[in-house]
């Protein structure tokens, strides 16, 4: 079955609360599963002193440390960003939408909405620069000057008038939940992403995030093959509910309540492949930047990835 052909038959399937048997997604990054099954990527910006270490510096502790690729964050020097991929040999299999929060397409403001979505095409751009296949989005925030039902209409104009380019470039916006107050659950994301009916948009699945809604293994099977990438990273159920929310981050990876074997198990089964990029959002304090990058991050994905086999 094509994409397009699943996009019909999944947006009948989610209207009526029923599932589709996921295709197996694509990628160009593929690679043969006995080789290996997943590629590593880190996002850039959650890198130790990203703003004051040089790309290539980065990227050459990514490629010791055993990670296949990088995720920048758009507006970057294109030149400085090609240059430390190519000595590096790191891939650049997305890049994230560094406006997608200062100018929301859902503002308020059409002033703003027209501003962020500059910012998507840029991001696009960069994309297609680097050879990427996926671009991070927040399509929008809910809160108490936009309206649910006005986040879901205006994130959708704007994404739609966005999707002539992203075919043009061979990109593909993947729509990713951060805490934003919209689009709250599987069911919720599948309709959403079938709207538009396009190959072009799909979803970027934070495995992390995800914990404090729900099971993120029923995502991942709800959603399918319209995942587009996942980041990986750890949320801890107890540390939230006896810390507060946003100490729910502060565990490494494999110390929080991620079913990881359920997980890895859930997206095999769904066929995807690909990438599992790295967005860690704790760092042991006392280790060495390159230690817990090798320990604590790559390894530990290592044995994230071969669970649930």
């Amino acid at each position: 079955m094509k994409r397009t052909d699943f996009l019909k038959v999944s947006a009948a399937a989610v209207a009526a609360g029923t599932l589709v048997s996921p295709l197996q997604a694509s990628s160009i990054f593929r690679r043969d599963r006995q080789e290996s099954w997943l590629k590593k990527g880190y996002m850039l910006e959650t890198f130790p002193d990203f703003r004051e270490t040089p790309v290539l510096e980065i990227a050459q502790r990514l490629h010791t440390a055993g990670f296949d690729g990088m995720e920048p964050p758009s507006g970057m020097d294109r030149q400085e960003v090609l240059d430390a991929a190519e000595a590096s040999g790191l891939e650049i299999p997305s890049v994230c939408c560094s406006t997608h929060w200062t100018d929301p397409l859902t503002d308020p403001d059409p002033d703003v909405r027209r501003s962020g979505l500059e910012g998507v095409k840029i991001a696009l751009e960069d994309a297609h620069t680097y050879g990427s296949r996926t671009l991070l989005l927040v399509p929008g925030v809910v809160n108490a000057k936009v309206s649910y039902d006005q986040a879901w209409h205006r994130s959708r104009q704007q994404i739609q008038s966005l999707i002539p380019m992203a075919e043009e470039l061979g990109i593909t916006i993947a729509v990713e939940n951060v805490w934003n107050q919209f689009l709250l659950s599987p069911m919720e994301a599948a309709r959403y992403v079938d709207s538009f009916e396009s190959p072009w948009v799909g979803w970027y699945l934070d495995l992390g995030n995800i914990v404090t809604y729900g099971w993120p293994e029923q995502w991942v099977k709800i959603l399918g093959a319209r995942i587009a990438m996942i980041h990986i990273k750890e949320f801890s159920l107890e540390k939230r509910d006896e810390e507060g929310l946003w100490n729910g981050f502060q565990v490494n990876l494999m110390e929080g309540s991620n079913h990881w074997e359920a997980i890895m198990r859930a997206l095999r089964e769904v066929g995807y492949d690909g990438y599992g990029i790295a967005e860690p959002a704790y760092r042991t304090p006392e280790m060495d930047p390159d230690r817990w990058l090798q320990e604590m991050i790559s390894d530990r994905m290592d044995r994230i990835f071969a669970s649930g086999s």
